[in-house]
């Protein structure tokens, strides 16, 4: 598989990839190599990747938690305090080695520390090679506001090793399906239609067209000022459900993919009510979502809770909650003024 070039990183694919790590780790000469795992991945990617990881520099491991639970900046400071314990500086270099909390926090932490040393990402879920690997944005949470906290930093390079997704669950494999689904209905229906028809899919041509995306949009607007919004489509009020279940102690936690489904569910029918996006599509993309994710019932006496989130949303202007809705698949309008009734309404509609 060929690579993919970002703003300033390659983003490489399977084993021949490790060739390039080593010849990165050589030519910049860096001091230590802390890797960055959570207790997962410690035990079902670490023993893969050092093996193929050829070099004579020190190497540092660092484990944190795994969980969203567990992204924030307590965890933040416990692993500067490790790196500064272990004599990290800044020839220093972090290799993230996990999902999306992993990338995400780690990247941070390595932008920060010292004001920045070099990182390297290496997904381990699909929902981390579609998305949260590529594009530049860290951060952590703020309680359980999603990514509150973060700023823009590339990696040196990612490596996508589709040889980690048979360490992952079903369940994880199915919250990655859903930014693929946005992609498709935003972008590409071609991807849409593919796991609509759910016949002979190739994982690694999915991923790879997903990644090609993502990176088409962010090479256009880096920053996020206008066309790259449609990455967010699906999580305004995605985020808001995750993030309500997370701090529910009487809820099961949702996956960020299965948030983000019912959010794209809620978002098309707001997209019918208010932009004329056919209500045909709009059941065809709730079929699709249902065939994959349990049905989640959302509680009429939850909605106020839920909606006091997306005050929160930072994406939000003056107070005001945008969303990026649809005229028609790969035909979008961002910052969407909705009023309250309808989002309301589109929360019935995913429970009906």
């Amino acid at each position: 598989m060929k690579s993919i070039q970002a703003v300033t990183y390659p983003v490489l694919f399977q084993d021949k990839a490790y060739q390039k790590l080593s010849k990165l780790v050589e030519v910049n000469n860096y001091s230590t190599l802390f890797i960055m795992v959570d207790e997962n991945t410690f035990e079902h990617c670490y023993p893969k990747f050092i093996r193929n990881l050829a070099t004579d520099k020190r190497i540092e491991l660092i484990e944190i938690e795994s969980g969203e639970i567990n992204k924030n900046i307590e965890t933040c400071i416990g692993v500067w305090n490790a790196i500064t314990e272990l004599g990290g500086d800044r020839k220093s270099l972090l290799i993230t080695l996990g999902g999306g909390v992993i990338t995400d926090l780690g990247g941070f932490v390595a932008s920060c520390f010292k004001r920045g040393i070099d990182f390297v990402n290496i997904p381990t879920t699909l929902l981390s090679m579609v998305d949260a690997s590529v594009g530049g944005k860290t951060g952590v949470d703020l309680g359980v506001l999603k990514n509150q906290i973060g700023l823009f930093a590339n990696p040196e390079m990612v490596i996508v090793d589709t040889d980690y997704l048979t360490t992952v669950t079903e369940r994880e494999i199915k919250s990655g399906t859903a930014e693929i689904i946005k992609y498709g209905v935003t972008y590409d229906v071609n991807l849409f239609n593919e796991i609509k028809n759910n016949k002979n899919l190739d994982i690694k041509d999915l991923i790879f067209r997903s990644i090609e995306i993502k990176n088409e949009v962010v090479l256009q607007d880096p920053k996020e000022q206008n066309l790259r919004k449609i990455l967010n489509f699906g999580h305004t009020l995605g985020h808001a459900i995750e993030s309500f279940y997370l701090e529910s102690e009487d809820k099961e936690n949702l996956t960020h993919g299965e948030a983000i489904a019912i959010g794209m569910v809620c978002e098309c029918f707001m997209s019918a009510k208010l932009l004329g996006f056919p209500i045909e599509k709009v059941n065809e993309v709730k079929e699709v979502v249902l065939n994959i994710y349990d049905k989640i019932t959302l509680l009429k006496d939850d909605f106020s809770a839920i909606m006091e989130l997306l005050k929160h949303d930072k994406k939000n202007i003056n107070g005001q909650v945008n969303f990026v809705l649809l005229n028609d698949y790969e035909n979008h309008q961002i910052d969407c003024k909705v009023p309250e009734e309808l989002i309301v309404e589109s929360m019935e509609f995913y429970n009906s």
